[in-house]
Parts: C-alpha cells; sequence; structure tokens
C-alpha cells in the first residue's frame, strides 16, 4: 500500500553541501515533510541521519555505495542534486526498490558558457599574455603570442551532444566555428537540427579538432578516453576543455603534451580527486613558474555550473521530485 499524507509526517534528508537551514526545499515540502540539512562530509557522518528518510537529496562530496544504501530503511527516492549520477551505485538502488532521479537541467547554461569561455581565453591567448605580462616574462608585445589562428572557420568539436553539448555547439556555432561532434548513442538528425556536422568515430573528431571539448558522461568506455595516445592524434597546437567528469582524462598526459607544444592548452573544471593531491602530475606543473603548463592550464574547482539561479533551479526541482515521490506521484527523470 503507498504511503498517504495521513499516515505519517515524512522526512527528507540533504546529506551534504546545502546548509541549514534549508530554506527552499522547505517551501516545496515543509507541509508534508522534515527537511533536514547535515552537510556530511565523509560516509560516517551519514550514520544515524538517513535511516528513516524517505527521500534523499544527494550533491557531490559523498557516494552511496551498497553498504550506504542498504542502511535505507524507507527511502523511495535518491535526487542527485546535478547531472552526473556516478556517485551513487542507482543499479543497486534498483534493486533495493529505491528510485534514482537526477536534475539534467539546471546547469546547461553556465557549464556550457564556460566551456565557450576556457576555449575563447586559451585561443585568443588572453590568459597565457595575463600570465605573462604579470610575471614580467617578456615584451609588451602581441608577439608574445604569435601565431594565432583566426577562430572563424576553425574546428570545435563536442564529445556529448545532450542538453550541455548542444548549448556548447550553438555557441561556438554563433562565433563562427566549424562545430563538430561525437555521439554515438544519439539518433541521426541531431546534426541537421542544430546545422552542425557528425563525425563517425572519436578518431575522425580527434583528428580534426581544434577545440575539444567534453559534455559525456562518465562511464567505462569514457574513462581516460583522453590519454596519451589520443593526444598525440590530435593536431599540433591543439586545445582541450573538459567540463564534464574528471575521469574522462589522464590529466597525467597533459604536462608533458604543452611542454612539446602538441597541446596549445587545456582548460580544466573538473579532476578526478577533488581537490587534488599536491603531488597530481597535472597540479605540479601548473603551480611551476617554470612549466609551460603555468601559463597554459586553466583550471577551475568544480565550479562551471554555479550560478545563483542555477543552484537555486537544482534545489528547487530536486525537492519537487522528493514531493512528487512522498505522494506516490511521478517523479521525473528517474535514471534507474
Amino acid at each position: 500500500m503507498k504511503w498517504t499524507l495521513m499516515s505519517r509526517r515524512a522526512k527528507v534528508v540533504i546529506t551534504d553541501l546545502i546548509a541549514d537551514p534549508p530554506d527552499l526545499e522547505r517551501q516545496e515540502l515543509d507541509d508534508i515533510a522534515d527537511v533536514v540539512a547535515i552537510r556530511a562530509t565523509k560516509p560516517a557522518d551519514l550514520i544515524g541521519n538517513i535511516e528513516d528518510a524517505d527521500a534523499i537529496v544527494l550533491w557531490h562530496s559523498l557516494n552511496f555505495d551498497r553498504d550506504t544504501i542498504n542502511r535505507l530503511e524507507r527511502c523511495k527516492l535518491i535526487v542527485r542534486g546535478g547531472v552526473g549520477v556516478d556517485n551513487i551505485d542507482y543499479a543497486y538502488a534498483r534493486e533495493c526498490g529505491i528510485d534514482v532521479a537526477n536534475v539534467p537541467d539546471y546547469g546547461s547554461e553556465e557549464v556550457a558558457d564556460t566551456a565557450v569561455a576556457m576555449a575563447l581565453t586559451m585561443t585568443r591567448g588572453i590568459s597565457y599574455l595575463n600570465s605573462r605580462l604579470r610575471a614580467a616574462n617578456g615584451p609588451w608585445s602581441h608577439e608574445l603570442v604569435a601565431p594565432l589562428q583566426r577562430l572563424r572557420g576553425s574546428v570545435f568539436a563536442i564529445v556529448g551532444l545532450g542538453r550541455i553539448g548542444s548549448a556548447t555547439a550553438l555557441r561556438a556555432k554563433a562565433l563562427g566555428m566549424n562545430v563538430v561532434f561525437y555521439d554515438p548513442y544519439l539518433p541521426d538528425g541531431y546534426d541537421k537540427a542544430l546545422g552542425i556536422s557528425r563525425a563517425e568515430s572519436f578518431e575522425q573528431i580527434l583528428a580534426d579538432a581544434f577545440v575539444l571539448s567534453f559534455h559525456c558522461p562518465l562511464t567505462d568506455q569514457t574513462r581516460h578516453m583522453v590519454n596519451e595516445e589520443a593526444i598525440a592524434r590530435m593536431p599540433r597546437g591543439s586545445y582541450l576543455v573538459n567540463t564534464a567528469r574528471g575521469a574522462i582524462m589522464d590529466t597525467a598526459a597533459l604536462p608533458d603534451a604543452i611542454a612539446t607544444g602538441q597541446l596549445a592548452g587545456a582548460g580544466i573544471d573538473v579532476l578526478e580527486i577533488e581537490p587534488p593531491p599536491d603531488n597530481d602530475p597535472l597540479i605540479c606543473a601548473w603551480r611551476d613558474p617554470n612549466h609551460p603548463a603555468h601559463d597554459r592550464v586553466l583550471i577551475n574547482p568544480h565550479s562551471a555550473f554555479y550560478s545563483t539561479q542555477g543552484i537555486n533551479d537544482i534545489r528547487t526541482k530536486a525537492a519537487r521530485a522528493c514531493r512528487h515521490a512522498i505522494l506516490g506521484q511521478p517523479v521525473r527523470n528517474i535514471v534507474n
């Protein structure tokens, strides 16, 4: 028998990121559920706080593995506050009768803006010039970045043409770039709808890319798809942008590629381990004023998704999904 509002008052737990009081969530849920934000930073913080939850909102600071899911006594829904669900064992949650949903549309504009902004900052030499001039390293002249290619007519290559990939494609197209995408899971026709071109293989898009921007999920197929071998297939002096998932790139391959000039730059919003250890090869090179990566690599702290409006969208939509689950109504964006 489905739980009804008259049975008891429900409980929704926000595990991480959001500090108490969770005002936006309570606006959506206060008439049917108590909302608790525990701001956990490690699995031990969940003990005693999630067992009796009817629904859970999980951001990106924690993983929900089998052991954690097994402790949920009456949970109907786990909502990921964002797009990627690789920090949830959603297949096992399904075995336990728990729906897993995400919020896939909250930050499409912000991430697309960031990807194109990183590409522009690198390809126009803006970050390089700023870094070199600040250090008084070279003449006060455009010659520091010579030669630069005109963007119009160059290839902006996209891996993964979902919501964010499509938004990025439209922005790059508006700059006059030739936009090419690779997405083996997408049916035919999207290239015609967006006025862009489709690559038939990952190898083809590597060979064509002036800027290669990633907007795909992390799967067994995409993990470390950018590695030393893949970078070697790219045109010399090309650029990488990753605003998707950190483990898509083997970033240990980037310092040498930058040092040799195979890559002219890389814009990285996401890393495999966040925050990265101090001995991470890319971080060491990026922080070293004597390494070319110091001037040619941009690193952000997984912030491409962020805007005040975007965060509010996630919180409201995640809370609304919890409301529907508690009331036995259809929940949107179930991923399992």
